[in-house]
């Protein structure tokens, strides 16, 4: 009788563990399930928004010249004489903002990251690096506001201007917002480079910093592109902050101390209040799907630095 006990409960303990197996794998196929879903509705969403882009914005070029439309400085929908569709004014105004910001996300990015990455103390990277990605919470409405009521009044006052609504302010601003990125994402490619490689450096005789600049950097160098590539991004697509800030001047930029209107801002101030329908409604959607192209090739780009720094 005890033998047969024995083995009952020995039984008993297989059928048991064979079940925690299979709720196991039914739990860890339901992750997976939950995973592959959440990635193809990500595909799906992106794919109708550029659908819809798509099928609105080519509307536009039933009525506008697609030549004039890329080629043309003039954007006046509004004259019911000689209407005026060009956005070349726009997209300049876009990359001069945009180029301005990463004068200062670059030499910013990479120096918040390497001294959080290299040199700070632990105590101090615990505090400083939670503290840079908190700007990443700033609504970009405040950070306009902030725009107009501090950064805008503090250019004018240096360079002597009637405003400081311009091209450098959103620039400024737009570097704040987009820091975080470029910081956090830079020191993430610097800690994946091997320790073993700083110690060779330190071996040799090469101090923190030659170690940083010869070894550190160089062979991240791929990650920090691409981090400066992905702020790059953020920089083009963000809306509130150069709406607020840059002036809304829809001209070509003749320099950072000029009011500009970049792409986003002509669609956010426009969009609400087009009659639908019309050419003007069809263009903005146009203008829409350029932000979307310029978008996705620069996160595009982003993505191929990253895959090659993983190769």
């Amino acid at each position: 009788m005890g033998e047969l006990q024995v083995v009952h409960t020995g039984q008993v303990a297989m059928v048991g563990k064979t079940r925690k197996k299979r709720v196991k794998r039914v739990g860890e196929r339901l992750i997976e399930f939950g995973l592959a879903l959440s990635g193809n509705i990500s595909i799906l969403i992106l794919g109708g928004i550029c659908i819809l882009l798509l099928y609105q914005g080519l509307k536009a070029f039933e009525e506008v010249s697609i030549v004039q439309f890329l080629t043309s400085t003039r954007w006046n929908p509004t004259s019911y004489e000689n209407p005026g569709y060009g956005i070349l004014s726009m997209v300049a105004s876009t990359f001069f903002v945009t180029l301005g910001s990463m004068l200062l996300i670059v030499p910013l990015g990479i120096g918040v990251a390497s001294y959080t990455s290299e040199f700070a103390p632990k105590r101090v990277r615990s505090i400083l690096k939670p503290a840079v990605e908190m700007l990443a919470a700033i609504p970009s409405v405040v950070v306009g506001f902030i725009g107009i009521t501090v950064t805008g009044p503090a250019i004018a006052n240096f360079f002597g201007l009637p405003n400081g609504l311009n091209a450098l302010n959103g620039s400024i601003l737009l570097a704040v917002m987009a820091l975080p990125t470029a910081a956090s994402l830079s020191e993430d490619a610097l800690r994946s480079v091997p320790r073993e490689w700083r110690l060779a450096s330190l071996a040799l005789g090469a101090g923190k910093w030659e170690t940083l600049v010869r070894v550190t950097l160089p062979a991240a160098m791929p990650g920090i592109l691409a981090a400066m590539m992905l702020a790059m991004g953020r920089a083009i697509g963000e809306t509130m902050t150069v709406l607020m800030a840059c002036g809304n001047a829809p001209a070509f930029p003749e320099s950072f101390l000029a009011a500009v209107r970049p792409l986003t801002a002509t669609i956010a101030i426009e969009l609400g209040e087009v009659p639908q329908g019309t050419a003007h409604f069809f263009s903005l959607f146009a203008v829409g799907l350029a932000l979307f192209i310029i978008s996705f090739v620069v996160n595009l780009l982003a993505d191929k630095l990253l895959r090659r720094k993983a190769a």
